[in-house]
């Protein structure tokens, strides 16, 4: 999904026929950086995960994969990614923006679930930037039409996490996260959403 946003604001941006050169080198970066938060995330998660009934078989909670190599992985992986955005891509915009959805992702985003449930707008806005990142590979430059595209992402995925937390509601509330649907279980402050 990460990586269909990214390619969806990088063929936007294209005026007319989309240069696939910097459409496949926008990818390659994106998936990089997605799949190094994502191991930045897990191990930040590690004891949350191993709570969860959902998340209790991810590779570091079942004991597949010790903590060090993870995170080793995960710092290697979202650095390589940016630094291939860079270098790869003729503007360096789109690196700064991946960069920028990392560092909002793990150290900011994560690290909130724990304490309040308005964790889920900064959860927005990292997946909101995805787009944004395709978009400013081809053009360098941000529009109101990638702004408007940012809004777009950032409302839609405040209810569509709520509807997910809501079905998990029980294991977030044993893994002490501060999910809405969590603390509010009677929904009363979702309906307000």
């Amino acid at each position: 999904m990460a990586l269909l946003t990214v390619a969806t604001g990088a063929l936007l941006a294209s005026a007319g026929a989309p240069d696939w050169g910097i459409v496949t080198h926008v990818l390659v970066g994106a998936a990089l950086v997605a799949a190094g938060a994502s191991a930045l995330n897990q191990w930040l998660e590690r004891d949350v995960d191993a709570r969860m009934q959902r998340t209790r078989d991810r590779p570091l909670p079942a004991g597949r994969l010790q903590p060090n190599d993870v995170l080793v992985l995960g710092i290697a992986l979202s650095t390589g990614g940016v630094v291939y955005l860079a270098v790869a891509l003729p503007h360096t915009l789109a690196a700064g923006f991946a960069a920028l959805t990392v560092l909002t992702y793990v150290l900011v985003y994560t690290p909130l679930k724990r304490r309040t449930p308005l964790n889920t707008l900064v959860g927005a806005i990292s997946g909101a930037l995805l787009p944004v990142i395709g978009w400013t590979a081809v053009r360098g430059s941000l529009t109101a039409e990638i702004g408007a595209l940012f809004l777009v992402l950032f409302l839609w995925q405040v209810p569509h996490f709520l509807a997910i937390a809501c079905i998990y509601r029980v294991d977030y509330g044993r893994a002490g996260l501060c999910m809405l649907p969590a603390i509010d279980p009677e929904g009363r402050m979702i309906g307000r959403q």
